[in-house]
């Protein structure tokens, strides 16, 4: 009985240590590397046409970098620049519609542009807006999460619709 229990404890160990030199044997390159971001960037262009097409009376504009913004609310305060603190009252969701996060009624969050550890996306959107605007962006995964997500409610890869109220700017 110890022979058998020791010959397939042997026969599991070689069989895990060939599927790892399999599996540390890949060929892996900057082309393919490249190659599958393309893919992934075509994708998720292609899913922010889709919820637009069911959105078609927001008004979007395309930035260099890829965000799509719509300010729906017009304000008549001071421009966002970088370095002030921004105000705002916030919604962030999935493409799907699910809710990631938001605000609570009672508080607004602050941060300072371009200088806090929030998402790039929402920086660049920020600074499009003036105080009082309402703004609708929405950010591919390299201006959001990217790659891993939140590792709590935005899952990786994982495009955002974020409804942004500017409130207020401290200098």
């Amino acid at each position: 009985m110890r022979k058998i229990l020791f010959l397939n404890t042997l026969i599991i160990l070689f069989s895990c240590s060939e599927q790892r030199e399999k599996e540390e044997n890949v060929d892996w390159n900057q082309e393919k590397s490249t190659e599958m971001n393309k893919n992934l960037s075509m994708e998720e262009e292609i899913n922010m046409d889709l919820y637009l097409e069911e959105h078609k009376d927001w008004k979007v504009t395309k930035t260099g970098s890829g965000l799509r913004y719509w300010i729906y609310e017009q304000g008549k305060g001071p421009q966002a620049a970088s370095s002030k603190k921004a105000e705002v009252e916030i919604i962030v969701e999935l493409l799907d519609g699910k809710e990631c996060y938001r605000t609570s009624d009672d508080e607004v969050e602050v941060f300072e542009i371009d200088h806090a550890d929030i998402e790039s996306g929402i920086h660049e959107g920020i600074k499009l807006m003036r105080v009082g605007d309402r703004a609708k962006l929405i950010m591919p995964s390299h201006l959001a999460h990217g790659l891993v997500g939140d590792l709590d409610k935005v899952p990786p890869l994982s495009t955002l619709v974020v409804d942004i109220h500017l409130i207020g700017l401290e200098e």
